[in-house]
């Protein structure tokens, strides 16, 4: 039977052989896991956004439009605070480094990393396109309404006083008989 050492008992190394108790660890795992499922959330409401658009349910968009500004800015704020734990930790923050550090000392925590990374670019793709999808919708209502604006202009059935001016060609104003 193996003897585990006495950092294993402690339980800062763990089965891996990794450090598990280092003190960055201890306060990083909690938040990258929290990160990624809040991430995952939110790549399912964009999922949704991009859904309801392409069906033409706008009546859906405003009460989704709430929650997708709540999400991110709960999203901002783990962001943030993982971004400001790892300062305090990894001398020059990048992606690479993040990477290298956790490839080191936590093969787990580099995992939920790569999966953060992942959702992230996805997340961006999706506002991204739904983005374009509401630009394109918007330039289709705009050309909607200058057509009916124009029909409008066209017809003058009202004039200035707001009384009927339209008449058919027997004569007759609108609405009589």
């Amino acid at each position: 039977m193996k003897q585990s050492s006495g950092l294993q008992q402690r339980g800062e190394i763990g089965s891996s052989g990794h450090l598990s108790g280092h003190p960055l660890l201890i306060q990083l795992l909690p938040f990258l896991t929290s990160e990624r499922a809040a991430l995952l959330n939110f790549v399912n409401l964009l999922k949704r956004e991009q859904e309801i658009l392409v069906e033409n349910h706008t009546d859906q968009l405003l009460e989704l439009s709430r929650k997708k500004s709540t999400d991110a800015l709960s999203l901002n704020e783990l962001t943030e605070a993982r971004r400001s734990l790892l300062q305090k930790n990894i001398p020059q923050l990048t992606p690479a480094s993040i990477r290298a550090w956790l490839k080191t000392h936590s093969p787990d925590g580099l995992a939920i990393w790569l999966e953060v990374i992942t959702l992230t670019k996805r997340a961006q793709r999706l506002n991204q396109t739904n983005s374009e999808l509401v630009q394109m919708k918007l330039r289709h209502n705009q050309q909607s309404l200058a057509v009916l604006n124009n029909a409008v202009k066209k017809t003058n059935l009202y004039g200035p006083d707001g009384q009927p001016s339209f008449s058919a060609s027997n004569g007759r104003s609108l609405g009589s008989s």
